[in-house]
């Protein structure tokens, strides 16, 4: 079937409906979601039953290149800055020192085990070197997997940062492919250029973003996240412009923002985290089509080989390696050195050879492929097994009552407070989104003549407003008066 724009619709709707009703059930037989979605693709393409043709390689690394970023996007909205701290250099030096290695140990594998020449060695190993963030998120969220210790923290982290590094090997090895005399030391400039500028850039769009979210006025709630997932774009296309790391600036971007307060920032976290889910699906259901089953087929005697290396040596190598400076337990490591997931990325950025036209690129993405889909299926489906294994695992609450009771208990403010706002109160006029409330305080409701309103953090506070103002405990009550430049004889109670 070849598709149009009459039957483009249809088709995407039903594979849409298909993967979401398999993905499912897909948990009950130990399968990852992805790989379902993978398998939907194969079989609606054309050698499946579907009889999709679709073999445009430029479209399918665009399609990726807008889902990846709206999954590390999302990732990043999800980070808290308080849990990444303690572990913030161990993430990233797994994301930098653990890809590169990961890269040179696997490309040097390849070059020996197969006919390709050094560089087209590197290319594969570096195409393969970072952990897969729609991966790692998905499975790692999507089985509520319990982890001592700060490990989800750190391997979150990873995936959400190595895929810049992972991107500047693959360009710059494949440019080495391409031009055979370039030197490789010509590749560090590159790196330099690309982490620092995408770091600036993700942290100045960052600020930038909150403050048009915070300043703007829209009419309709429904256009904030319209209006972010517009910054999000620029973010990444200026970066990228001006010869920065755009995949490192969103994801640097969306940690900025997870942590500061803005308008609407529940109604956005929740929009990103499901079109997330939504560019997976499409991303994977994309690959799927574009693979043909049959070249696999050659390839899969050297990508077994290969994989295994890199699942049982070249990962775990680069992980102890990586974290050699860091005081942490073996089990740990080896944890950390399993949950090397590799996905959609990779075959991502397997096209990118393709539409480079080197002379490999077709066994590159074939074993691109075949190592993405054994790693999600070894890796993925043993993660719950292994933290066992190696009693990195955390005790789970699996009583839904239990976990309800537990939300409301965290939840619960012990002290209430009706806060009247003074005529010539210096906060009338300000949105309260500005006003920079604690973290455990809120205020439910406002009382504004005869109106009681909801309050956003778009509402603007008025003179003679009453603010019912809960809080955790007295320290964040006082702060809260200090917010709202109140004195305690000002509230009624």
């Amino acid at each position: 079937m070849n598709l149009t724009i009459e039957n483009i619709l249809l088709v995407g709707s039903l594979l849409l409906l298909i993967s979401i009703l398999v993905g499912k059930t897909s948990y009950r037989f130990g399968i990852p979601t992805l790989v379902l979605f993978l398998f939907v693709g194969m079989l609606a393409g054309s050698e499946g039953i579907g009889r999709i043709h679709f073999d445009n390689p430029q479209l399918a690394q665009f399609i990726g290149v807008v889902s990846l970023n709206f999954i590390l996007f999302s990732g990043g909205l999800d980070t808290n800055w308080l849990s990444i701290k303690p572990v913030l250099w161990q993430g990233i030096s797994l994301s930098t020192l653990g890809v590169l290695l990961t890269a040179v140990s696997l490309g040097l594998f390849v070059w020996w085990l197969t006919d390709f020449n050094l560089y087209e060695g590197l290319l594969l190993g570096a195409i393969v070197s970072s952990t897969d963030a729609a991966a790692v998120f998905s499975i790692l969220r999507a089985k509520s997997l319990g982890l001592k210790n700060q490990l989800k923290p750190t391997l979150e982290l990873e995936s959400g940062s190595n895929d810049p590094m992972a991107y500047i090997l693959t360009i710059a090895f494949l440019s080495l492919v391409a031009n055979p005399g370039q030197s490789l030391l010509s590749i560090i400039p590159l790196f330099l250029q690309q982490m620092l500028l995408g770091a600036l850039a993700g942290f100045l769009f960052g600020k930038l973003t909150k403050f048009i979210v915070n300043k703007i006025q829209l009419t309709h709630e429904g256009l904030y996240p319209a209006l972010v997932i517009g910054l999000m774009f620029i973010t990444f296309s200026a970066t990228d412009f001006v010869g920065g790391n755009g995949f490192l600036a969103i994801y640097i971007c969306a940690v900025y923002l997870a942590n500061q307060d803005f308008i609407h920032k529940g109604t956005i976290i929740k929009m990103f985290d499901s079109l997330a889910w939504l560019m997976q699906i499409v991303l994977f259901l994309t690959l799927g089509l574009l693979v043909f089953p049959s070249q696999i087929l050659p390839v899969i005697g050297v990508g077994l080989v290969i994989s295994l290396f890199l699942i049982f040596i070249a990962r775990p190598l680069s992980v102890l390696i990586a974290l050699t400076p860091f005081k942490m337990k073996m089990n740990r490591r080896l944890y950390i050195s399993w949950v090397g997931l590799r996905g959609a990325v990779p075959i991502v950025f397997a096209t990118y050879p393709l539409l480079a036209g080197i002379e490999k690129a077709n066994m590159i993405f074939n074993i691109v492929f075949f190592i993405s889909l054994t790693s999600v299926l070894v890796q993925g489906t043993t993660l719950n097994t292994i933290a066992r294994w190696l009693q990195v695992s955390a005790p789970e609450l699996t009583n839904p009552l239990a976990t309800y009771e537990t939300f409301l208990s965290e939840q619960a403010k012990k002290i209430r407070k009706e806060i009247t706002i003074p005529e010539d109160g210096l906060v009338a006029g300000k949105k309260i989104v500005d006003l920079h409330f604690p973290r455990a305080a809120l205020i439910a409701m406002i009382n504004r003549g005869t109106e009681f309103l909801t309050p956003n953090g778009a509402t603007i506070i008025a003179p003679k407003d009453k603010l019912i103002v809960l809080a955790d405990d007295q320290e964040s009550m006082n702060l809260v008066y200090e917010c709202l430049k109140v004195t305690p004889a000002q509230k009624v109670i």
